[in-house]
């Protein structure tokens, strides 16, 4: 099993900055690509961003130029530093994360943490 734990969400003003971090833990041999989705009721839910091991990274189109992730691979975590927030932005933040439990190719996961939500309202 392999678990997702996020945090830094909340309510934050137009205009404003918010920090999210997700960590991962348990059997993890190799995380091939953590990112960042997010969902609004009614709706899919859709990539924000996401990196590689290898620091590679691709962004919705929405968010480049505001968001940028970042990746700590000794400690498998991930971060989305969020500026210049808009209302449009308001959503359940979902971390992902996609690797292998060990030196199988059949050990493979594609894990997801429970949501955090960013508010992004006066």
């Amino acid at each position: 099993q392999v678990q997702l734990v996020e945090s830094g969400g909340g309510l934050v003003q137009p205009g404003g900055s918010l920090r999210l971090s997700c960590a991962a833990s348990g059997s993890v041999f190799r995380i091939v690509s953590m990112g960042w989705y997010r969902q609004t009721p009614g709706n899919e839910r859709e990539l924000v961003a996401r990196v590689t091991s290898g620091h590679n990274t691709d962004y919705a189109d929405s968010v480049k130029g505001r968001f940028t992730i970042a990746r700590d691979n000794a400690m498998n975590t991930v971060y989305l530093q969020m500026d210049s927030l808009k209302p449009e932005d308001t959503a359940v933040y979902y971390c992902n994360a996609m690797g292998y439990r060990d030196y199988s190719a059949f050990s493979s996961f594609d894990s997801w943490g429970q949501g955090t939500q960013v508010t992004v309202s006066s």
